[in-house]
């Protein structure tokens, strides 16, 4: 046997032994950065990934709330809220796809980009609308609500970053929750929110600040 073929042979349980590492790490990451009720990717993780999405010009950025959350675990416990939580957060998954991305902000806020292949993002969402306020499998019947839905079209607003699409997403979203309308699209004119990215109703907020968005 050569020199270089006893070298290389004795170099593969070093090699085999790093990419295992490499991998361990890739998993731990990935872990770290998914939300261990929902397995959505939280802020961090959910970041990462809408930056490199929103390059598509078909991108549409979708801002989730769930209604009377609160109410509920009063009513039921956390028990039931955990639940409401995760049947909500596998079906925004399911709904958005291997080509886009969802994750958990925090609470029982949710955020989508979504690859809108046919300009019928408001169709596809108002579905999703449907299917969020489905009962939860397993569950007491009345642990039931709606979900209030907030989007923005990426190309409409070509000069936001992912931040202040989030944020029209948000008032669209909250416009929308107050008129109980369910869905509504963000509108074209100014972006009226605090330099820390708060929507009117929100502490910290404008409360001079007219609503903004549009019925989709």
């Amino acid at each position: 046997m050569s020199t270089v073929a006893t070298a290389l042979l004795s170099a593969l349980p070093l090699m085999a032994g790093w990419a295992v590492h490499v991998w361990w790490l890739g998993a731990r990451l990935d872990t770290a950065r998914r939300d261990p009720l929902t397995g959505l990717r939280t802020r961090e993780g959910f970041t990462r990934r809408a930056t490199a999405l929103l390059k598509d010009p078909r991108a549409v950025v979708v801002l989730a709330d769930v209604d009377r959350f609160k109410d509920i675990n009063d009513a039921f416990g956390h028990a039931a809220g955990d639940a409401l939580l995760k049947a909500t957060a596998d079906r925004l998954a399911h709904h958005v796809g291997r080509n886009g991305v969802a994750g958990r902000l925090g609470g029982d806020e949710f955020a989508a980009v979504v690859i809108d292949d046919h300009g019928t993002a408001g169709d596809l969402l108002a579905a999703l609308h449907g299917v969020l306020a489905r009962q939860a499998d397993g569950q007491d019947p009345d642990v039931c609500t709606t979900v209030s839905l907030g989007w923005v079209r990426a190309a409409d607003f070509p000069a936001d970053d992912l931040s202040g699409l989030l944020r029209r997403a948000d008032e669209a979203m909250y416009a929308a929750k107050q008129g109980r309308a369910g869905l509504r699209r963000a509108g074209l004119g100014w972006l009226f929110a605090t330099i820390t990215g708060r929507r009117a109703g929100r502490t910290g907020a404008r409360t001079d600040a007219p609503v903004v968005g549009v019925a989709a």
